[in-house]
């Protein structure tokens, strides 16, 4: 009996202590840490607007692009370097297109953020909640970001948990204005006061003029990512065409077309790469995730 007594009190004290004692640090990722890939996959994928896929989706799609097209053109020229350099282009060609239209929506997004704000604005001032006001956006709001709106209405409808369905939100939304935007809200309700209204309106000026000026400084770039993309392509349309001539086949598939292949390719990666970096702007991340 006494060691039951004792096993009982020497318990209670541990509950004692756990419950007034340091608790566990919580784990955070630093911010200067780098996303993994399946992160970095998944923002790009979010961006693009592509909700059905998955990075391992994307993944396999990369592979069944690469694999059918080395086999088709394997067997239409027969010319095993060829189908190779083929394989790994169109191995790249679905990322590619998602990254392309990552950026195309991120655009078309960047024209219509102030006009949300400007909805929040007025809903705020109109004294609705700060959940009323963003699920309004998705029945007045622009027509490409209704979706993710009312998906945040229906979220918080059914947990009641703002913060929860907020992150939902920018993860839908995967750009950097969006994430602005939403933790601006955050601290709002967290907070409290009343500059949220003149907040949001000085935030709408500050977007359109960024958008102005960079759809200005981007029309006067368009012309060089335009001719790295024709100067990069064209011999690979050129090479493509060969495939179908007996003698160039025989002449890439031998160890001198092998080098001959190997080099142009990776000297049309390098100056792809450079002359994007040097034409295009540098786009925004998100930092606030």
């Amino acid at each position: 009996m006494g060691l039951l007594v004792g096993l009982l009190a020497g318990f209670g004290l541990l509950l004692v202590w756990q419950s007034v004692g340091p608790g566990p640090r919580p784990r955070r990722r630093s911010a200067l840490a780098r996303p993994s890939w399946r992160a970095r996959t998944a923002d790009m994928i979010a961006a693009a607007g592509v909700e059905a896929v998955t990075p391992m989706g994307l993944l396999a799609a990369c592979s069944g692009a690469g694999v059918v097209s080395g086999l088709a053109l394997l067997g239409l020229s027969g010319s095993l370097v060829l189908a190779a350099a083929f394989a790994m282009i169109a191995t790249y060609t679905p990322v590619g297109i998602l990254r392309q239209r990552a950026r195309g929506r991120r655009a078309e997004l960047r024209e219509l953020w102030p006009e949300v704000t400007d909805n929040l604005a007025s809903a705020v001032r109109a004294g609705l909640s700060l959940p009323e006001s963003l699920g309004q956006v998705g029945i007045r709001g622009p027509e490409p970001l209704r979706r993710a709106f009312v998906l945040f209405a229906e979220d918080y409808r059914a947990t009641g948990r703002f913060g929860d369905s907020l992150d939902a939100l920018k993860e839908r939304l995967a750009d950097p204005v969006g994430d602005r935007i939403c933790e601006s809200l955050r601290m709002a309700r967290e907070v409290g006061g009343t500059d949220l209204g003149r907040l949001l309106r000085t935030l709408s000026g500050f977007l359109r003029e960024e958008a102005r000026t960079r759809a200005e400084l981007e029309a006067r770039q368009s012309w060089t990512v335009n001719a790295a993309r024709l100067a990069v392509a064209a011999p690979w349309i050129l090479l493509l065409m060969f495939s179908l001539r007996p003698e160039a086949v025989a002449a890439y598939d031998s160890p001198a077309g092998l080098v001959v292949v190997a080099v142009g390719a990776g000297i049309c990666v390098l100056a792809y790469r450079l002359m994007i970096r040097l034409g295009r702007l540098p786009e925004e991340e998100r930092v606030l995730r």
